[in-house]
């Protein structure tokens, strides 16, 4: 090991030595703790509105989500793309071009913030009234939206400087910044609504607050990794860190993006059924980002195990971590699809109050959970392409999900009713796993035949069961 690389934190993780499972879950239970952290407190938000102020606020919250998916989750598919570069670095031990990189990602991520948060600012009226929002709830939905987009800045901060911790296999650091954040999340939502009684907005005030919290104590840590200090001389980059930034990262960014106009249609059809159905698709969209996320946890593990290892040239130890990461998977869809297929109406009436509501809850969350295999699974393959920086096929399959949603809701929703928001996801997410897994053996098999080495399974676990 050269002696630009011997001072790495206890935190971090070099994966491209040593035993795949055993580094994989170790990597895998903080990342997944995080995850479990942020949808809690997710779900926190949802259970005090619904219940200290009712199905309509309940029901604006909810309205806001693919809009928030939208901006966020373009800001999130750039970090998780500038992540990778990072690890490709930190794999292939150049630390000069990791540095650069990271102060190219600084000042692409300021401009990034700059100009999302004007653009989601500005056509927020305009964004709801494009979904049909209900005049009951529009009010309380731009409140909530105003406060949460105009602190967009914090949230880009977090996601970005835990996408780098994490590409350099410190999953740790993020938990910390998600229980601290929580923590103090759900005190003030809290205090807010049911001390100070002030509405949907002390929810996003609270979220953005606690998004500050954990933005810093990320950035305290990346501060602390010598190798990863900046000096001026860093950020002197010609056009090519840049190029090769976007050029990996715009892809992820689009593709999440594409994915949410998607979610924005389905949102659209509902609303048009009226407030009882915009608060049933509320609590079904928090079940489901629930219940995801201890795949996505997988895939975003993939992604860095994936790229450190591309950038080393190791694809044989690819193969081995995408074994790992799709039984994780499956292991996830046997406990949590089952949830959802045998106890809908119990996950229903914890939040929300209305029979009608609940009712809509069990026709969706069934169909869902018997076919959640396949966006479990998705996240895997997915992640695992993207992280050997080939993110063309995976956009090109958010596209497909785009347009598997919105053309299954509009011939159905009509036709049947309610439960065509759930085979809209079905048909988005068996259709984009087509394309990712075709991707997977595009890339990743040619290479293992031009003798990078075969791995037994045995090997890959090191002797141990899955």
């Amino acid at each position: 090991m050269s002696a630009q690389t011997k001072n790495y934190g206890k935190k971090e993780i070099d994966f491209t030595n040593g035993n795949p499972l055993r580094q994989i879950l170790s990597f895998y239970w903080p990342l997944l703790a995080t995850s479990a952290l942020q949808q809690f407190y997710n779900f926190a938000d949802t259970w005090i509105v619904g219940k200290g102020l009712g199905d309509n606020a309940l029901a604006a919250v909810g309205n806001m989500s693919s809009l928030f998916f939208l901006i966020v989750g373009f800001s999130f598919g750039l970090a998780n793309g500038f992540g990778i570069m990072v690890a490709q670095s930190y794999g292939a031990r150049d630390m000069n071009l990791l540095r650069h990189r990271l102060a190219g990602i600084i000042e692409l991520g300021v401009g990034l913030a700059a100009v999302l948060t004007a653009f989601s600012v500005s056509f927020l009226p305009h964004a709801l009234r494009l979904l049909q929002t209900d005049e009951l709830i529009f009010a309380d939905s731009l409140k909530y939206g105003y406060v949460v987009f105009g602190g967009l800045a914090t949230g880009i901060c977090y996601n970005i400087s835990a996408a780098v911790l994490r590409s350099l296999g410190d999953s740790r650091t993020p938990l910390y910044a998600i229980i601290a954040s929580s923590v103090l999340n759900v005190a003030l939502n809290c205090l807010f609504i049911f001390v100070l009684h002030s509405g949907v907005e002390g929810v996003g005030i609270a979220t953005v607050i606690a998004q500050i919290v954990s933005a810093f104590i990320c950035l305290r840590r990346l501060h602390q990794i010598e190798y990863a200090r900046l000096s001026r001389a860093d950020f002197r980059n010609d056009g090519s860190i840049f190029a090769e930034l976007l050029g990996n990262g715009i892809p992820m960014a689009f593709m999440n993006s594409i994915t949410a106009v998607g979610c924005m249609v389905v949102q659209y059809f509902v609303n048009g059924f009226g407030v009882v159905y915009t608060a049933a698709y509320a609590a079904c969209s928090k079940y489901l980002n629930l219940f995801m996320s201890p795949a996505s946890t997988a895939g975003n593990a993939m992604s860095a195990y994936t790229s450190q290892n591309y950038g080393a040239r190791r694809f044989d130890r690819i193969r081995d971590g995408l074994f790992v990461c799709l039984g994780i998977s499956g292991a996830a869809y046997l406990i949590f699809g089952s949830l959802m297929t045998f106890a809908p109406a119990f996950l229903a009436g914890i939040l929300l109050n209305g029979r009608e509501q609940i009712a809509l809850v069990c026709e969706f969350l069934p169909r869902c959970g018997r076919m959640i295999i396949c966006v479990d699974a998705l996240f895997v393959v997915r992640s695992c392409v993207q992280g050997m920086g080939k993110p063309i096929l995976p956009m090109l399959s958010g596209i497909a999900e785009m347009a598997l949603r919105i053309l299954v809701i509009s011939v159905f929703m009509q036709r049947i009713g309610y439960v065509a928001t759930a085979y809209a996801e079905i048909a988005a997410w068996s259709g984009a796993l087509l394309i990712n897994a075709f991707a997977l053996y595009a890339e990743l098999v040619p290479k293992l035949r031009g003798g990078h080495g075969r791995v037994s399974f045995r090997k890959v676990t090191g002797g141990q069961s899955l």
